[in-house]
């Protein structure tokens, strides 16, 4: 057998009614020099037998239950591929997706990173909304990542020598360890560039990391802290923390509103505000349209009218009333 050029590396811990499906998109692409390494994150359900039914074609790892940064990290320690596609055992790739990724990859030897666009789908697996972020973010920067944080490891292909290089996933930031570890690449200078077509279904359930709200904002939080507590960092880098700080706490408070979390999302405006390179009203008006782009390009529809009768948003009104006083005496 030849050496496969890309692995495939899906954790899975209690996801038997969707493995099968997951498995079968990799059996499918059009791009057949790969292998499939599964990690069983010491699941109690059917994974096992599932994993049984496909032989050899899947190379099956079981590991005591220790999260999905080290079940990824073990995958990347057992591949043998040049490039390495993580695929959640809940979502499911299109058959185009391993030789899209890799005509991108091959045109542009450097890259360390090849993105691209998804579908949300719902747990039966329809079609919630497309998105293709590389309309927003057409250029995959450090800036970029720091600002709209556009990562979702099944949407995206790495380069092996790259996550070996920086020590894979830290499983210190669940469920958020997927953007700490983008970030860490692209400080190091991993390039990356979008395949601009949508390649994975992205399945949303009442398990899947969309719906940790509350989680992961204090992850996502906790993963801003360290990443500019690093004491090595460039001055180039040095200079975006306080529009980073800012940028992400209103990305959190748009993401606790969009998973309805609206008490929460006040508290982080509200520390936003000491970020803020805005004067009061600009800083409104930023929250507003921030909510409407991040919504965008997220593929839905932010309503500003309704938001604006809640009463946490008069709350918030109050707030900066209050702040806007007290700055004027």
């Amino acid at each position: 057998m030849s050496q496969p050029r890309v692995s495939v590396v899906i954790p899975s811990y209690n996801c038997d009614r969707y493995l099968p499906e997951a498995i079968e998109s990799v059996l499918a692409q059009t791009y057949q020099n790969f292998e499939i390494i599964v990690v069983d994150d010491g699941s109690t359900d059917r994974t096992s037998e599932v994993l049984e039914t496909y032989g050899d074609r899947v190379r099956a790892i079981r590991q005591q239950n220790q999260g999905v940064a080290k079940a990824r990290n073990h995958g990347i320690q057992q591949a043998q591929g040049e490039w390495i596609a993580f695929l959640d055992a809940d979502d499911v790739l299109f058959p185009h997706k391993l030789a899209g990724q890799l005509a991108i990859a091959d045109a542009h030897p450097e890259l360390g990173i090849v993105h691209s666009g998804w579908n949300r789908v719902d747990a039966a697996g329809q079609v919630l909304m497309p998105v293709e972020l590389w309309h927003q973010i057409p250029e995959l920067t450090l800036e970029a990542w720091l600002r709209w944080k556009p990562v979702l490891p099944s949407a995206m292909l790495f380069r092996r020598d790259w996550l070996i290089q920086t020590g894979g996933f830290d499983p210190r930031f669940p469920p958020a360890e997927d953007t700490e570890l983008v970030l860490r690449l692209a400080a190091k200078g991993c390039p990356a560039q979008w395949f601009p077509e949508i390649t994975v279904n992205y399945r949303q359930h009442d398990a899947s990391a969309m719906h940790k709200g509350l989680p992961q904002a204090r992850s996502l939080a906790a993963v801003i802290d360290h990443f500019f507590a690093q004491p090595d960092l460039p001055e180039r880098i040095r200079w975006l923390e306080q529009q980073t700080r800012y940028n992400t706490l209103v990305w959190i408070a748009w993401y606790l509103h969009y998973t309805g979390h609206l008490v929460p999302m006040v508290e982080h405006l509200q520390r936003s505000w000491q970020y803020t390179p805005y004067a009061p009203m600009e800083t409104i008006v930023h929250w507003a349209d921030s909510f409407t782009a991040f919504s965008q390009s997220w593929g839905s529809e932010f309503d500003a009218e309704s938001l604006a009768r809640t009463p946490e948003w008069q709350t918030l009104l109050q707030w900066v009333q209050t702040r806007m006083g007290l700055a004027c005496r």
